[in-house]
């Protein structure tokens, strides 16, 4: 945007680019969800003070370099194992904000025994779930969370139920379970469904600083390239087909059952 000063146009920002976002350039593929991820997650800690008290866990897959994005202190994790990570660094340092950045193969395949005893459990701490429905860093194959008919490297002719099972929702999964206190599932397929995530995620943040309990927000994002589709594309899928499998919204909250 431009406003006349004078005689000169002058420049109105109408972008800023968050201080706990690092000034580097991306290299995650067009379409990618991860970079819009990191800038929510950037602007969260700077709006809510918490930057210089947070410490993420990281695992394998396209959400190991998360660390290369966000300005705030890490620790890497064994592939599936951030929770039992986050577990041990929150219990230690019970002051700091922990989350957890996971795709859908490390939380929901090599990490499910990890992930449902942090839950049942009630661990303190929040995780970010990124599920794109495949695994994007080894090379495209079948996930957890891979739909039906969906066609991946390893299931080139469409994931079948009756050999690889049905695609798991993990949030009505540890919604079983008495101790989770916050589980919510958002997308980012346009800037009302980016909005409603970010907000899923400040209270997931906010339930951890508030001593309330466990909390995952699971969000709905694209791999265009491994979905062989065009980023358009790709969010036209989530919207019409991945969201009906994946149903959007809080599934539970405790604080809100209890007013």
């Amino acid at each position: 945007m431009t406003a006349k000063q004078g005689e000169q146009e002058v420049a109105t920002p109408i972008y800023r680019r968050p201080p706990a976002l690092l000034d580097v350039l991306t290299h995650y593929c067009p379409g990618c969800g991860h970079g819009t991820m990191h800038r929510l997650l950037a602007e969260l800690l700077d709006e809510m003070g918490i930057r210089e008290q947070t410490i993420g866990v990281a695992p394998v897959g396209c959400a190991v370099v998360a660390y290369d994005y966000l300005d705030i202190d890490w620790s890497e994790a064994a592939h599936g194992r951030p929770p039992a990570v986050a577990t041990g660094l929150k219990r230690i340092h019970p002051d700091k904000v922990v989350f957890t950045y996971q795709g859908d193969g490390d939380l929901a395949s090599i990490g499910m025994a990890e992930t449902i005893h942090a839950a049942n459990r009630g661990e303190n701490i929040s995780i970010f779930f990124i599920n794109n429905g495949i695994y994007g860093m080894t090379g495209g194959q079948m996930a957890p969370t891979t739909l039906i008919g969906q066609k991946s490297s390893t299931t080139p002719g469409g994931r079948d139920a009756e050999d690889t099972g049905y695609p798991i929702r993990m949030c009505e999964l540890l919604n079983q379970l008495e101790a989770p206190a916050f589980l919510a599932r958002g997308t980012l397929t346009s800037p009302r469904r980016v909005r409603e995530t970010k907000r899923l995620m400040k209270k997931a943040l906010s339930y951890q600083m508030e001593k309330v309990g466990f909390s995952m927000v699971e969000v709905l994002t694209s791999c265009p390239t491994h979905w062989r589709m065009t980023p358009g594309e790709s969010l036209r899928y989530i919207e019409q087909t991945v969201s009906r499998v994946f149903p959007l919204g809080v599934i539970k909250d405790v604080k809100a059952a209890e007013e």
